[in-house]
């Protein structure tokens, strides 16, 4: 039997790679092949975690073996339980999430920003909000924007990494051991932020596009960074438009100040769908209530398009390049082999009798 499998942290994901720093001591052994050739391993994936379903994510906690310490590289052999997943951007076992937004360049769209929280409440973990490029706008329009976000149930920060506002009390929040996943769209200032707290780890940067005043992609894919012993961060590519829940009835519970309100007065019924209807706990006048309700409407307009599909592909088939309803097979009539093979076996016979002539065998025009 060969050597114990190693236990491991999948710190990033590099084309069908994953990049795992090992449990252990970082120094190598004297001749670079013992068990203390530890630190970091470029790893495949064993064709098996694939077939059983498995999807290796960054912060995974996996098990590698094949370990070649030469080449620094091994195989992902085995995958543990996560306890948490932030969907989009893909990091397993966090332990809290932060959504950054720029105050200025790009503004702060407060319809986005609820979009990457309630991504973010999926994980079920801690939530914060940091406001990046305070040093752009007056401080009472900062101070009004912080104020108006803790009103929406999140604790909130807002940092310059030009003035260095903010910085120091971040830095201190994210030495916490464990996981924090850092989301937003492009151009809020991530990895500037990273490169404020942690200046060795020279982050690529770059600015917000002049001419569509949008962020430009400079990182490519979902890396965990220390940030202290046991406190890492996950920096990740901005995307602009997160996607929302399947299911309608979920939504509610991404909202905190609508969950505050709901355990204050309940509604009277289960399904309520929280627009101000009569018997509604939550009531009309709070802040997100208009985004809540565009929230909704395009997740309910989504899951009826599925249901309409799912119904259209029990009922139809497709014939070159249109769709034609099926015939219930009740009404379909048997073929001609079909009934003589019935009278063969002593079957009644189906849909006439052969003995009789058929229209299509007495006229040549019906052939």
């Amino acid at each position: 039997m060969g050597p114990e499998p190693l236990p491991g942290r999948v710190v990033a994901l590099q084309a069908n790679y994953c990049l795992v720093s090992l449990d252990g001591p970082a120094e190598p052994g004297s001749d670079g092949s013992g068990p203390g050739g530890y630190g970091r391993l470029l790893c495949t994936r064993r064709t098996r975690l694939d077939k059983s379903g498995l999807q290796v994510c960054v912060g995974d906690r996996v098990l590698v073996a094949a370990v070649d310490w030469r080449a620094r590289r091994g195989a992902v052999v085995g995958l543990e339980p996560r306890h948490s997943l932030l969907q989009r951007p893909a990091v397993a076992n966090v332990n809290r999430v932060v959504v950054m937004a720029a105050l200025a360049e790009p503004a702060l769209d407060p319809l986005q920003l609820t979009r990457f929280l309630i991504t973010a409440e999926t994980t079920g973990q801690p939530v914060q909000v940091v406001l990046s490029k305070a040093d752009l706008l007056p401080a009472a329009q900062v101070l009004a924007w912080c104020r108006r976000l803790e009103g929406w149930g999140y604790a909130t920060a807002a940092v310059s990494t030009r003035s260095g506002k903010g910085l120091e009390a971040l830095r201190r929040q994210l030495a916490a051991p464990g996981i924090a996943a850092l989301c937003g769209p492009s151009g809020v200032g991530k990895s500037s932020l990273l490169n404020a707290l942690a200046p060795a780890l020279e982050l690529r940067v770059a600015a917000v596009s002049g001419r569509l005043r949008r962020g430009r992609h400079t990182t490519r894919h979902v890396e965990l960074f220390p940030m202290a012993p046991g406190a890492l961060v996950a920096d990740s590519p901005g995307f602009n438009t997160p996607a929302l829940p399947a299911d309608p009835q979920t939504l509610a519970a991404a909202f905190p100040e609508l969950l505050a309100r709901l355990r204050v007065s309940p509604c009277r019924f289960a399904d309520c769908r929280h627009q101000g209807d009569p018997g509604c706990g939550v009531g009309v006048g709070w802040d997100r209530q208009g985004i809540y309700g565009r929230c909704l409407e395009e997740v309910e307009a989504a899951a009826a398009a599925r249901c309409r599909g799912r119904q259209g592909d029990r009922g139809l088939r497709q014939r070159g390049d249109r769709l034609e309803p099926l015939l219930d097979p009740q009404l379909r009539r048997s073929s001609r082999s079909t009934r003589r093979q019935g009278l063969e076996q002593g079957l009644p016979a189906l849909d006439g009798d052969l003995s009789s002539p058929d229209p299509e065998d007495s006229d040549p025009d019906l052939r």
